[in-house]
């Protein structure tokens, strides 16, 4: 049996990328696999560039014209399904303190049925039946 290729990225793994911080160049050869991102995480990466200074209109025009956008990186509309998904998600999840961002990409990670990766260490103690890769790990290799 082959392993599915792709991932599902957190805001942060995909801002990690984009700022060219540590863990990026695994998040780059995730994106050549192709990649998925739900809309709300989509939107906390655009809300902090934003805060940073910078457009959401021309991240998303120069990522387009990269063929990141699109191509290497999908996002994902959260549909009544998966946002079903990410209300059951609540429960297990609440004692790590995990936002709605946060279970959206689990959510879609479970429904895609592919690794999330993520910079947040804790996700992986919360026992979920989910492949979850922290960018921390991805460097140690």
């Amino acid at each position: 049996m082959t392993e599915k290729q792709g991932a599902v990225l957190d805001a942060s793994a995909l801002l990690a990328y984009l700022q060219g911080e540590p863990g990026g160049e695994e998040v780059a050869e995730r994106l050549l696999e192709g990649a998925h991102i739900s809309a709300v995480n989509w939107a906390e990466v655009l809300t902090k560039l934003a805060d940073r200074g910078r457009s959401p209109l021309e991240v998303t025009t120069a990522l387009e014209d990269l063929g990141i956008l699109g191509s290497g990186l999908i996002v994902e509309t959260v549909d009544a399904e998966l946002a079903r998904g990410i209300a059951e998600l609540r429960e297990p999840t609440k004692k790590a303190g995990l936002s709605l961002g946060d279970r959206a990409c689990l959510a879609l990670g479970a429904r895609l049925q592919l690794p999330v990766l993520t910079t947040d260490r804790v996700w992986k103690d919360l026992g979920l039946p989910l492949e979850i890769k922290t960018l921390r790990e991805v460097r140690e290799r």
